[in-house]
């Protein structure tokens, strides 16, 4: 329909009036140096390494040393998920990522009414410091890098990590990882929140100034689009409104009193890649560029650590599909391949069956095979931001970073980001675009291969992982034989060091730590907390 140029044969014809990204950024035909008259410019491009970091934060990138593959992994008991974590190193997996249940991303113990039926079904139950040392029992943790993907109940889970570490004999200084500790997120998004923004935010500057002090090679925070997008954002979004929490981050750790260069390097991100291929890659180059600009110029920062984006990437689970799943293995390649092109430090990538359940240890071990082949044999990692320079990629690059900008100014407009929270703005865009979406798959606008087109009418299912409800017993047993054989009278009087800790204003972190090391479980700290600082409603919207 559309007819830029006609040449001899006639007018050239295409398959559709128009083209679009997945946000919906309109794409022509053809790209050229007028569509990006300033990509030369230090400012915008620069070079591998340099500020602003547009083609990755380090010089060589992986011709220096390949990301940290991470798969997200966790069900059952802690004696399952470690057993699944000595699989995946064996297999070559170079850092850990921790899935919890559902009760334990609530801050709830197994044995509360409302675990009952949720109990490691979804991540593995971590109730204790008994269940942590389990959970990394024979698996020295100042030789691993772990991710732990908690927000609400972060700083209790961290507590027993470190207690875990000590009982190791393992120095906090030479633990290195990251708590995803993201809770602006999980009012925008995932919903697994437990207090207040307000007090939320103040339990993560006392992690700030915590590890500055005594775990310097900690990330503090992991802030995260990923759920963003898994929630139906678009990748305009995702982009948009984790940078902003990004940045709130940023201004609470100096109105908490701490300089910015103290505690700003230690932050890190993690992003959803999507099967927009090329607007993937741009909005990760966007975003290190977003990120360097205004860390230097607005925030003032002056240490160059604080100025790189580093980030996390992981396939997006919301693409995968029931229907004919073994084709999922070939969504992943694409999206990882699209991460290591925009410059990740540290990749997941999904297993096919995980729209049917947890993974088989045959589908991680295949999710892990495709970053080890993307890594060692298609020759990506050879040069540094191998399109660099492309028409196509710069421009969108520039457009994903000036659709962005336009959402700090409208966040800016209702007062920040915790006002446009409580004010339901992020909530509201993200349901708004998940609709469109959703409309286009069923017009039929968007194909989902499989699902809306190229059917099949029998298909054969793969084998699944369940987790059996015995589980759920077993993990109560523990917890209840924890309670009767451990200190009590140690364990009340660091609940109520902590009680005081939280009305005075004093860092929480040393007082969660002593909980940890007295076996206090995890719902009698957050139980605490909740006391003191009450939880959080959120607001419907429809």
């Amino acid at each position: 329909m559309a007819t830029e140029s006609a040449g001899r044969a006639g007018p050239a014809r295409e398959r559709r009036p128009r083209f679009q990204t997945l946000s919906g950024i309109e794409v022509k035909r053809c790209y050229g140096p007028e569509d990006v008259p300033d990509a030369g410019s230090d400012r915008r491009l620069g070079r591998p390494g340099e500020w602003p970091y547009t083609r990755g934060i380090h010089e060589t990138m992986y011709r220096g040393r390949l990301w940290t593959m991470r798969q997200f992994a966790g069900f059952g008991t802690a004696e399952q998920t470690n057993r699944r974590f000595k699989y995946l190193l064996k297999e070559g997996q170079t850092g850990l990522s921790v899935a919890f249940d559902f009760p334990t991303l609530l801050g709830y113990d197994s044995d509360h009414p409302m675990s009952d039926g949720e109990v490691g079904k979804l991540g593995v139950a971590i109730d204790t410091l008994a269940d942590m040392e389990i959970l990394f029992d024979g698996i020295p943790l100042d030789q691993v890098s772990t991710s732990m993907t908690i927000n609400g109940p972060a700083a209790m889970i961290f507590a027993m990590y470190l207690a875990a570490a000590e009982k190791q004999g393992v120095s906090l200084d030479r633990l290195r990882g990251t708590i995803q500790n993201d809770i602006l997120k999980e009012y925008i998004a995932q919903n697994t929140y437990i207090f207040p923004p307000r007090p939320s935010m103040r339990i993560i500057t006392d992690i700030f100034a915590f590890c500055a002090d005594h775990v310097p090679q900690w990330n503090t925070v992991s802030i995260s689009g990923y759920h963003i997008r898994e929630a139906g954002a678009t990748a305009v979004q995702e982009l948009a409104f984790t940078l902003a929490n990004g940045f709130e981050y940023v201004r609470a750790g100096i109105e908490a009193g701490l300089d910015v260069d103290r505690f700003a390097p230690r932050l890190s991100f993690f992003f959803n890649v999507h099967n927009d291929f090329f607007e993937e890659i741009a909005k990760l180059r966007a975003a290190r560029r977003i990120w360097a600009t205004d860390m230097r110029e607005k925030f003032g920062a002056k240490d160059p650590r604080s100025w790189k984006m580093r980030f996390h990437c992981q396939t997006a689970g919301c693409t995968l599909t029931a229907q004919q799943p073994e084709i999922n293995i070939v969504r992943v390649t694409l999206q990882a391949l699209a991460a290591v092109l925009g410059g990740t430090q540290s990749l997941h990538t999904n297993s096919f069956d995980e729209a049917l359940a947890l993974p088989t240890e045959k589908a991680v071990r295949i999710a892990l095979r495709t970053q080890q082949i993307i890594a060692e044999e298609s020759g990506v990692t050879h040069t540094v931001d191998p399109l660099g320079g492309s028409y196509y990629v710069e421009w969108l690059t520039d457009e994903m970073e000036r659709r962005a900008r336009e959402y700090f100014r409208r966040i800016d407009e209702l007062g920040g980001v915790i006002p446009a929270i409580e004010a339901g703005f992020f909530q509201k865009e993200i349901a708004d675009a998940s609709y469109r979406y959703q409309q286009q798959v069923e017009s039929g606008e968007v194909t989902v291969v499989g699902v809306n087109r190229y059917v099949l009418e029998e298909e054969e299912q793969p084998e699944i992982l369940r987790v059996p409800d015995e589980v759920q017993q077993r993990q109560v047993q523990r917890l209840r034989d924890i309670r009767r054989t451990r200190d009590n009278r140690r364990v009340r009087q660091a609940l109520r060091d902590l009680r005081a800790a939280a009305r005075s204003g004093e860092n929480l972190m040393p007082r969660l730590l002593e909980c940890a090391r007295a076996y206090a479980t995890l719902g009698e700290m957050c139980d605490t907390l909740r006391e003191v600082f009450g939880e959080y409603r959120d607001r419907a919207i429809f």
